[in-house]
């Protein structure tokens, strides 16, 4: 078994720099996989691990699919607005099809996509204070975090263009490793989970939550997960650590049951919206 985290960037350009990825094995340090990455390695990557079939838990920070559940679609209104993540998926990908190095700006000048986001220039007139998810939900409520709407594109919270351009690789990843809880978790093989770095932090008593970037700050971190230190990097960016971190606190909370089943999660949830893995 092993763990691997990417940490994702909607970027529109070839090689993102917040485009990492970290492994960690059952035992010994996570490390980095120290390469400048495009969305379509990603995509190959992926799909490597698909065709091995090996038993990989794989943390993707990026959300699988928009609020659904408050207001019953993605997007109201529009008799075309997909049910389940993955006609989602398929929609954002025909749109950006023209689109370069798997970005996804085409979709948001669909008239109708358009009015759920708050975009630099341009707002919604659906988007209101920006729909949350359940689970994003659940985050405010425990006081775990307070996460951004997927729906919000501007400010260095937003999480909505690396969550498009996610959809557009876990469209054409074809359905080859499950997403979980959107997809049931197969007997053996990979799985994709959803994943907040944060949460990471939180367990390993990062102050705060905070990012961290410098070699003594993941060390300890690390440390508080009970991991093995990691081989020192030449340069330490909140992307990179994110990863690595997150590829351990998955390793160490991963066979925890009730992660795999929070009570505020339904089967309609499940089924529309997904969940990020370590939310009670």
């Amino acid at each position: 078994m092993r763990f691997a985290c990417w940490d994702w960037s909607g970027a529109a350009v070839a090689n993102p720099p917040g485009l990492a990825l970290a492994v960690a094995e059952l035992a010994g340090p996570p490390r980095l996989i120290d390469r400048r990455w495009s969305r379509e390695d990603a995509l190959a990557w992926l799909g490597d691990i698909a065709a091995s079939n090996e038993p990989v838990l794989i943390g993707l920070d990026l959300s699988p699919a928009f609020p659904f559940d408050e207001a019953g679609g993605y997007f109201p209104g529009w008799p075309e607005s997909p049910r389940d993540p993955h006609a989602l998926w398929a929609l954002v990908d025909e749109l950006a099809a023209r689109d370069p190095h798997l970005a996804a700006a085409t979709p948001l000048r669909h008239p109708e996509i358009a009015r759920h986001f708050r975009q630099h220039r341009a707002l919604g007139d659906r988007f209101g204070t920006g729909r949350l998810r359940a689970v994003e939900r659940r985050m405010r409520e425990l006081r775990l975090a307070n996460p951004s709407s997927c729906f919000n594109l501007v400010g260095a919270a937003q999480v909505g263009k690396s969550s498009l351009t996610g959809m557009r690789v876990l469209h054409r990843l074809g359905g080859a490793i499950p997403v979980w809880p959107i997809d049931p978790l197969p007997p053996a093989g990979p799985v994709i989970v959803e994943v907040y770095p944060k949460l990471a932090a939180i367990a390993a008593r990062v102050p705060g939550g905070r990012k961290l970037r410098d070699q003594a700050g993941l060390t300890t971190a690390l440390q508080e997960l009970g991991s093995d230190d990691h081989a020192p990097l030449d340069r330490y960016t909140d992307h990179v650590t994110d990863a690595i971190l997150t590829a351990a606190w998955l390793r160490a909370v991963a066979d925890r049951p009730e992660l795999w089943s929070p009570p505020t999660l339904t089967s309609e949830i499940a089924r529309t919206e997904g969940w990020t893995f370590g939310v009670p």
